[in-house]
């Protein structure tokens, strides 16, 4: 059984293709908010087992981000973000290690052949998905430097027009040279933005990828204790893939929430 790089329709809702990496994923959110409902209202003043193994991981990750804020205020403020990425991104990754994911499916005609496609299949395996995420990291991070600093000072910090303008005002060519070299290096500034969202997306979706090939490949070699070890690896690239992007993550929150130097 091959992987193709491109998650593979299941059916179709009208003309929307619905795919085995969508289905995995809608499986998971469903599953998250449906803990989530059961847990808010399940808050005790004297927590059981459950609630209180979830405050210890919450503690956890907010004792990780004080290192990269610096606050805890700042750390409680984006939890519920990047909290949510880093718990979507494991899951989703550790999903992917379930009996029947990648074996149940449906036959179907593939390229002039009929294939076993797969119900189930990682949803970080899915360029679309990774992409999105690291869409919603970036742009988001770029909002709440908006709503931190201002529009005028984050627009700064990338496309010096202030700077620029102010330096032709002043008539000092030495000035106006400087000003127009930083106007430039904002530009690239801005392209390395959109590097970001490459970045995130290719780092997360190649590792997952590579994993559900290997996965695949060995056990079409053996069913049994030889896929083992390299479901064990797995578990760990999870976590590691997840605290990766949810780090990086928060310190793109972070640094584009304080005040640019020469504001201070």
């Amino acid at each position: 059984m091959n992987v193709p790089i491109i998650a593979e329709p299941i059916f179709h809702l009208g003309a929307f293709p619905v795919t085995n990496a969508l289905i995995n994923a809608t499986l998971l959110m469903a599953a998250l908010v449906g803990f989530g409902t059961y847990m808010r209202g399940h808050i005790r003043e004297i927590p059981g087992k459950l609630q209180n193994l979830l405050e210890l991981l919450i503690e956890t990750m907010l004792g990780y981000f004080d290192q990269v804020t610096g606050s805890r205020e700042k750390s409680h403020k984006f939890l519920p973000f990047v909290g949510s990425l880093f718990v979507l991104i494991l899951l989703s990754n550790w999903m992917g290690l379930l009996p029947g994911t990648g074996s149940i499916g449906v036959w179907q005609e593939h390229h002039g052949a009929v294939e076993l496609i797969p119900v189930l299949r990682p949803a970080a395996s899915d360029l679309n998905l990774t992409v999105a995420m690291a869409l919603l990291s970036v742009i988001g991070s770029h909002l709440v430097g908006v709503t931190a600093i201002g529009f005028f000072a984050h627009l700064n910090r990338f496309i010096q027009v202030g700077s620029l303008w102010k330096a032709i005002v002043s008539l000092k060519p030495m000035k106006i040279v400087v000003a127009i070299v930083e106007f430039f290096v904002g530009l690239l500034e801005v392209v390395s933005e959109v590097a970001k969202v490459v970045s995130l997306s290719l780092r997360l979706f190649g590792n997952i990828f590579a994993g559900e090939v290997l996965i695949t490949v060995m056990s079409s070699l053996a069913a049994f204790i030889i896929p083992a070890p390299f479901m064990l690896l797995e578990v760990l690239v999870g976590i590691i893939q997840a605290s990766v992007f949810a780090m990086l993550t928060l310190v793109y929150l972070t640094v584009l929430s304080e005040k640019p130097h020469e504001a201070h």
